[in-house]
């Protein structure tokens, strides 16, 4: 009985302290606290321009396929591309080059960066129009490499695609699987580059106020991180300190009660 209660003396403040430490506050690890019945004005989602090294899809369609089928040739071979569970796919399109420019059939050097999707599709439509290449053409782009990083305290961190080039801080989570319990809701960080230039921001999802902040839409390439709460810390630490006690205690008592059956005998 003695060496039971020796081992109780050093089992039981282990598991109280796991215990302790593991008392989270719910109003920390729920999503937009005092949110009421209410309407409240969607934040616009940015229209993406394109950059340097963006990868992009065009299609182009007209009167006559035989004539539209030199313009639907890419010139970028393939290359593999990261996606959200680890896996790769073959990327296939038009990259825009050091000079902002994308290489067209027939066309040659069309320009590219900084402008939006349907500027570029209309100054494409424009010039085959002009030049009598096609009649009457049709052009479809689309970003291929449309996409961002979600890092830290979530269930599946990894780069998530967006194929409809438009996505949530809320959507990003959710693909990530969602913060674990230890992940810090109320101070997110958000990562994202303009114009050479990082931008910082420090994000609060307990509060509503995210579902009408500019940063609520994501950008491609943004990354986002959520960083472990003082629980995850202190539970990793506690449980390094604590189990090489727990497991010398576990052995004492086995030799304990192993010696006291041997000696019975």
């Amino acid at each position: 009985m003695s060496s039971i209660r020796q081992f109780l003396k050093i089992v039981f403040p282990f598991l109280m302290s796991m215990a302790f430490f593991s008392c989270i506050d719910m109003k920390k690890i729920t999503y937009f606290n005092d949110l009421h019945d209410s309407e409240l004005k969607s934040p616009e989602a940015a229209v993406p321009l394109i950059h340097k090294n963006d990868i992009l899809s065009i299609s182009v369609s007209s009167l006559n396929p035989d004539a539209s089928a030199i313009f639907n040739a890419p010139n970028l071979h393939p290359t593999a591309s990261s996606t959200a569970i680890g896996a790769t796919s073959q990327l296939v399109g038009y990259l825009v080059n050091e000079n902002g420019n994308i290489q067209f059939p027939v066309l040659g050097n069309v320009e590219a960066v900084g402008l939006s999707l349907k500027q570029l599709s209309d100054n494409i439509t424009k010039t085959l129009s002009d030049k009598k290449l096609l009649v009457d053409p049709i052009i479809s782009i689309r970003f291929l490499n449309f996409r961002v990083t979600v890092l830290g305290e979530v269930e599946h961190p990894g780069v998530i695609p967006a194929p409809n080039e438009k996505i949530s801080i809320l959507e990003a989570l959710g693909l990530a699987g969602d913060l674990t319990i230890y992940g810090r809701r109320d101070n997110v960080l958000l990562i994202r580059e303009e114009d050479s230039v990082k931008i910082i921001k420090h994000i609060d999802l307990n509060s509503p106020e995210i579902l009408t902040s500019p940063f609520y839409y994501l950008k491609s390439n943004d990354v986002v991180y959520v960083e472990p709460n003082k629980n995850k810390v202190r539970s990793v630490s506690n449980s390094r300190q604590m189990l090489p006690v727990l497991f010398s205690a576990l052995s004492f008592l086995t030799t304990v009660i192993y010696l006291s059956v041997y000696y019975k005998k």
